[in-house]
């Protein structure tokens, strides 16, 4: 079998790479090997309240979600055997994500005003882990189930429900104030719909959307 090449996200800071990842893709190519691309939400631009499928037209609202862009054409563009596997939200017991920084704040805060106007579902890192390695083995065989994939937590929330449900499960007492995402400006313009339309996922690869409220655990209980 031909080796598999491991995922490589771009940072947010560098959207230079996106180039790099055009020739990994080509010398993925070259060598016959399996080349899996991590890309993000944050290619469309989150109108409508319709979970975006796969080949839905990418209209980047920022900079990062334009680099984003460029890296998957560039995969696409080299003609490899190579799926991109859109995600959103991700969390992990590592890194900075969500559900850290809620648990942390949880430590000294007992109330949070928290966007409730932005939709999406809230993805484990090892869920995605375990679909990368899926899709690998499975491409090494059919080929022709290369392209373009979405994978995201179930089931859809918003970010201020995501945290109530984080301190539900962690035994915190902190109360959630919504509000619109106008009062809480980041760097990089955040789509109010990123819902993912996932089914094509599930029908050439048999993975499902993973519950997020099944590893929020792996993260609450941490050291």
């Amino acid at each position: 079998m031909p080796p598999l090449i491991q995922p490589w996200m771009l940072p947010e800071t560098n959207p230079d790479r996106a180039v790099l990842i055009g020739e990994l893709g080509k010398a993925a190519a070259e060598i016959g090997a399996v080349f899996l691309h991590i890309s993000t939400d944050y290619v469309f631009d989150g109108r409508g309240d319709a979970p975006f499928a796969p080949d839905a037209p990418t209209a980047p609202l920022s900079v990062y979600g334009a680099s984003k862009r460029a890296g998957e054409i560039a995969v696409m563009a080299a003609s490899g055997v190579a799926a991109i596997l859109r995600c959103s939200w991700v969390f992990s017991p590592y890194g900075g994500n969500f559900v850290k920084t809620m648990l942390r704040l949880a430590q000294s805060r007992d109330a949070l005003s928290i966007v409730s106007d932005q939709i999406g579902g809230p993805t484990p890192a090892r869920a995605i882990a375990e679909a990368l390695l899926r899709m690998g083995e499975v491409l090494r065989t059919q080929p022709d189930l290369a392209g373009m994939y979405h994978l995201s937590g179930a089931p859809d929330i918003s970010w201020a429900e995501f945290a109530e449900a984080i301190f539900a499960q962690s035994g915190h007492q902190v109360t959630i104030t919504p509000i619109p995402t106008t009062d809480y400006p980041t760097p990089a313009t955040r789509p109010l719909n990123s819902r993912l339309d996932c089914r094509s996922t599930l029908s050439a690869f048999g993975i499902s959307r993973p519950s997020w409220r099944a590893y929020l655990p792996d993260v609450i209980n941490a050291p």
